[in-house]
């Protein structure tokens, strides 16, 4: 069974290196927003052991208007558990706990690899695909929450 719910942003850390960074180190998985105010991350498990995460933080995008937003970042998911809805259900609560507080935007920069999966889930594209060294290529994408 699926238990999806709040975790340290330690936790992350170790699935960000492995699923979106393995060739940087895992220092390079730590992230400036991780113990900022009102920053919250989600987790997957499934039979006890970690397999998905994302981590949220208030951060103005400058291309949108003044409305509450919420960046996610460091969305990952063991490739053995992708395309099972796994990914949704993260996405679809930290959405739930978003809402509660009255946001009203949440944006991401998403690999090109995964845009599909963000257009699912009702995201939607902002700009051209630009290159995030020394990742690759990225798309801004968006969603209204309310």
């Amino acid at each position: 069974m699926l238990e999806v719910r709040k975790i340290k942003p330690e936790m992350t850390y170790s699935l960000r290196h492995s699923v979106l960074r393995p060739h940087q180190t895992l220092e390079d998985c730590i992230y400036d927003t991780d113990h900022a105010d009102h920053a919250f991350h989600v987790g997957a498990f499934y039979q006890g052991k970690l397999i998905s995460i994302a981590s949220f933080c208030i951060e103005k995008n400058p291309n949108f208007s003044n409305e509450m937003q919420y960046r996610l970042r460091g969305m990952a998911t063991l490739d053995e558990f992708r395309k099972l809805g796994v990914g949704r259900a993260v996405i679809n609560y930290a959405e739930n706990l978003l809402k509660e507080q009255g946001v009203d935007f949440l944006w991401c920069k998403g690999r090109t690899t995964v845009q599909e999966f963000y257009n699912k889930l009702g995201f939607n594209i902002q700009g051209e695909v630009f290159d995030y060294p020394p990742i690759g290529p990225h798309i801004m994408l968006y969603k209204k929450l309310t």
